[in-house]
Order: structure tokens, then C-alpha cells, then sequence
């Protein structure tokens, strides 16, 4: 097997892996502290892809538009929290299933109607376009390097803010009781507030990052949500390092089961079957290890009480 092809499926599995690491990340906090199930945390996603493009074709830097991203998609975050998600608090599971469906919907054809059905595409600057040598004959994309260090960092942050400060206290205090904190006088509504938002803002980083790699276009959350419940699912609910540590291992996993599986599975069949089924059993890979964690493990690899 090629050493190369090897090396750059794993770096495709890192970067990958991190994007579902700053979806995750948000997810797990307000599924764990809020009890609140966000199907429309996909559309964070895609508004932060859009407003990276919309600010970069605005401000013509790349890097402002992301910066600029953020604090727009948490808006969007907080405003959709105050308005349409506290009264779902209090509700079962099914009711909040149902009412963030529908944003979905609203998100999907909201879009639509700005920026239109057709995707958007924006090329990398000349400065991030290229690639870095690894090695005397490996080079790799240095946008998707960029990517994989911008997870690390963020992750870094997180893991300080939880761990560190008293923002991270409550929200680990809230994961675990929030009954509790509310009683000893903590807004808990405010806090609500401020982890949706958080939450919106990482998925939004994750979709400005992913802009320049892959088309721009209503709906494009909705994939990438699906392999962050299966994080959350392997990783802990409420647990940031089981969503970083679940993230790696379904970036890595998916990446690296699409790329070798069917050549592997010409070896034991022949290669019509093995075309066939290769592509079937690499998409179906990580809800086999979904599958098996939650059976020896039912939550998850890192719960939250093991922060």
C-alpha cells in the first residue's frame, strides 16, 4: 500500500475530524446542559458558510470573513434561542424533535430566498492555496492543515474554558445538575443563552472553514449533523473531550474506510462485488462503530462526569 496515499487519507481523516469536532462541540453542550434536542444545529453550519462568503466577497480577506462569521452566526444562535427555543425547555424530547425540524425548514428555504439555490463557490487566496512539504515526496494542501490547526486551537480554548474558568464551572455543574445551580442562584436562563450561542458559533466556524472546500448550498448542514450525533453518541454526551476524541475517530474511520475498504475487499472478492459493496459498507462504518461503543459502553466513551 502506498505510504503517501496512507499519510494523506490520514490527514483527510484529521481535518475532517475536527470539522465534526466544532459541530459536536456546541451540540454536546446543549444536548448535555439543556436537555435540548437541536436538529437545526446543521443550520448554524450552513449560515456560517454563508456569511464567511458573503463577508469575504464584501471584504475581499478570506480571514476577515471568517472572524466576522462568528459573532454573526452566534447572533443568529442567541436570536433563534430567545425566540423560538425556551419554551421547548420544559417539553419532551419528541416536541423539540418536531419544532427544530421545522427551523430546519425555515433555515433551508430562508436561505433559498437570500442567496438563491445555486451554490456558491470562492477561491482560496494565493497565500492558502497551495501546499507544504511534509516530506522529500509528500506535499499536502495547506488550507486543509490550516483547518486541522484551527480545530487544535479551538479545542485548546474550550477544554481552558471548561476546566479553567467559572464560565466552564457552570457548564459543567449545569451538565450535571442544572437543578442545582438554578437553585443556588445562577440565571440559568442566561446560561442557556450564552452555550446556545457558543454552540451556534462553532458550528458556524465549522462552515466558514469548510466554504473553500466544498459547495456552498441550502441544506449543506444537514449531512454534516448526522455524523455529529453519531460523535456525540461514541464520544459523551455533554463531554467536550468525548466530542474531540469521538470526532478524530469518525473523521478517521469514515475517511479511511471510503479511501481503502473496497480495494480491500477486492482482495477477498471479486472486483465487480467489491465495487459494489465497497462504497455501501464504508458509508455504513461508523454506525457499526456507533453501534458497538454504545453497546459496551451505553454512554458513551467519555461521559460527563468524567471531564
Amino acid at each position: 500500500m502506498n505510504l503517501q496515499l496512507v499519510l494523506e487519507q490520514v490527514l483527510n481523516g484529521a481535518q475532517l475530524g475536527v470539522t465534526l469536532f466544532l459541530m459536536a462541540a456546541g451540540l454536546t453542550l446543549v444536548f448535555g446542559i439543556m436537555n435540548l434536542v437541536n436538529l437545526a444545529h446543521g443550520s448554524f453550519y450552513m449560515a456560517g458558510a454563508y456569511l464567511a462568503v458573503t463577508f469575504y466577497r464584501w471584504s475581499g480577506s478570506l480571514v476577515l470573513g471568517v472572524l466576522l462569521a462568528l459573532p454573526a452566526t452566534l447572533l443568529v444562535g442567541v436570536v433563534i434561542e430567545v425566540v423560538a427555543l425556551r419554551t421547548l425547555y420544559e417539553r419532551d424530547h419528541l416536541d423539540q424533535v418536531l419544532a427544530t425540524f421545522g427551523l430546519i425548514l425555515f433555515f433551508n428555504e430562508l436561505i433559498a430566498i437570500i442567496w438563491g439555490r445555486v451554490g456558491l463557490f470562492i477561491n482560496l487566496p494565493g497565500w492558502l492555496s497551495g501546499s507544504i512539504d511534509l516530506g522529500a515526496t509528500f506535499s499536502y494542501p495547506l488550507y486543509r492543515l490550516v483547518i486541522i490547526v484551527a480545530g487544535i486551537v479551538v479545542a485548546g480554548a474550550l477544554w481552558y474554558m471548561v476546566t479553567r474558568t467559572r464560565l466552564g464551572m457552570l457548564v459543567r455543574a449545569g451538565a450535571t445538575n442544572r437543578t442545582m445551580v438554578a437553585a443556588l442562584g445562577v440565571n440559568i436562563r442566561l446560561l442557556y443563552t450564552l452555550v446556545f450561542g457558543l454552540g451556534a458559533a462553532l458550528a458556524g466556524l465549522a462552515g466558514a472553514l469548510a466554504a473553500p472546500i466544498y459547495a456552498v448550498q441550502p441544506g449543506m448542514g444537514d449531512p454534516v449533523l448526522i455524523q455529529a450525533f453519531v460523535v456525540i453518541a461514541i464520544g459523551g454526551i455533554g463531554s467536550i473531550r468525548g466530542a474531540l476524541v469521538g470526532a478524530l475517530i469518525v473523521g478517521m474511520v469514515d475517511t479511511l474506510g471510503r479511501a481503502f475498504l473496497k480495494p480491500a475487499l477486492a482482495t477477498l472478492i471479486s472486483a465487480p462485488a467489491a465495487q459494489s459493496a465497497g462504497p455501501a459498507l464504508a458509508s455504513m462504518l461508523i454506525y457499526l462503530l456507533m453501534a458497538v461503543v454504545l453497546a459496551l459502553r451505553p454512554e458513551g466513551l467519555f461521559p460527563a462526569r468524567g471531564h
